[in-house]
């Protein structure tokens, strides 16, 4: 079976790859039986001279692959007809602006497999940049908070060399006094978490956090039931909140009249309730003034992302009263950074930490009969159908 790791043609560019030139070379000495070639690209984090040489065929015609394994979505012109394709096709929550891919991925007999889908049975995630989402979004955060409130002057993730040059750079600051709020016990979350701890903020549990005053910076790292209550006033259950959201309310003001930052790091669900609308923000007693939002969902849970922003321009200003964008240091402006591709600006790190992943989880799978189960779990088409476990996709696609 012969893998291609294909270049990355969606814009802005996107420098990651699936795998670094010693993780592919790692993955030719754990599966012989296995091919491995690599597309010419001008903007991938490790030059084609990197694959050349440890031995890898560097070529601009990769169609005598079978497995096409990239990052982005790959544009409609340039998918190959009959092949097997791992990449986030942003597709299976039915996003409007990508139905015409899954719809040439059908047509082009292509059997797609998005790296969102890689799961385990019980549906948690084994694949994903979210560790280097969280990382680069705390530490951006911290960058807003030093330009907004002139503390410090951090410079962008993405003219550091790595994650260890992010540290140092953090090293170099004092964090004041301040209340964070970070929400998520997910990948994203813990990524974020890394930086809090880096910089040695103390944590401190819900109970102390909504009751006590600090003489130093201090955060709280809260669930979903933390932040929902039942609307019934009985005790919540997790699983129930993940099955069925309808029940439970947001307690997420009790927070909010406690915080200062608020980083974002939590998965949100459909139908659950939002964690703080427009007329919260309006609240004499909402004091979150800075939000790092990882997640990013746009006029949604967080009233106050009302768009991505870019890693050329990664903060803008709400202005809660009237609702509007403002400068992101306006007088009483709630900052947010709510960059929707902050792994971009760690490229090596990230993809990294994704071959380590998709090493572990998924080539294996091509070569043991997929005894876990992955790749069918994963498979969203198939002899231009769509599999039943992504059959909710066809009224999308109806759409077209």
């Amino acid at each position: 079976m012969k893998f291609a790791i294909i270049k990355e043609r969606k814009n802005p560019p996107d420098r990651r790859v699936v795998f670094s030139p010693e993780k592919l070379a790692e993955a030719r000495m754990q599966f012989p039986e296995a091919e491995f070639i690599v597309e010419a690209s001008d903007i991938r984090i490790f030059p084609d001279s990197a694959y050349r040489a440890l031995g890898f065929e560097v070529t601009d015609d990769i169609s005598g692959a079978d497995v096409m394994m990239g990052v982005k979505e790959v544009p409609i012109e340039a998918l190959i007809p009959n092949k097997q394709y791992f990449f986030f096709s942003h597709t299976i929550k039915k996003q409007p602006y990508n139905r015409n891919l899954l719809q040439a991925i059908l047509d082009k007999n292509i059997e797609l497999y998005d790296h969102e889908t890689i799961v385990k049975k019980s549906g948690a995630r084994l694949i994903g940049f979210g560790r280097y989402a969280g990382l680069v979004g705390a530490y951006n955060g911290f960058r807003g908070l030093g330009l907004s409130d002139n503390l410090f002057n951090l410079p962008k993730v993405e003219t550091l060399s790595d994650l260890n040059g992010v540290k140092a750079e953090l090293d170099k600051i004092q964090i004041p006094s301040i209340k964070i709020l970070l929400s998520g016990t997910g990948k994203v979350a813990y990524g974020a978490k890394e930086i809090l701890d880096h910089l040695q903020i103390k944590e401190v549990s819900d109970a102390l956090y909504l009751t006590s005053k600090f003489t130093e910076p201090v955060y709280c790292m809260v669930d979903v039931m933390e932040y929902n209550k039942r609307i019934d006033g009985k005790v919540g259950n997790k699983q129930q909140f993940y099955k069925d959201p309808t029940g439970y309310e947001s307690n997420f003001m009790a927070y909010a009249k406690e915080t200062d930052m608020f980083i974002a790091g939590h998965f949100y669900g459909n139908n659950a309730p939002y964690l703080y609308t427009r007329q919260d923000a309006k609240s004499a007693e909402f004091k979150i003034s800075f939000v790092a939002d990882i997640s990013c969902d746009i006029n949604g849970p967080v009233a106050s992302t009302i768009r991505p922003s870019t890693i050329a321009n990664p903060f803008y200003g709400y202005d809660a009263q009237n609702e509007s964008e403002v400068a992101f240091d306006a007088k009483d402006a709630i900052t947010v950074m709510a960059v929707d591709n902050l792994p971009c600006e760690l490229p090596k790190d990230a993809s990294e930490g994704f071959g380590d992943m998709f090493l572990e989880n998924v080539i294996p799978a091509f070569f043991n009969n997929d005894e876990r189960g992955i790749l069918k779990r994963a498979r969203i088409t198939q002899s231009g159908q769509l599999t039943e476990r992504f059959s909710y996709l066809e009224d999308y696609l109806k759409e077209h």
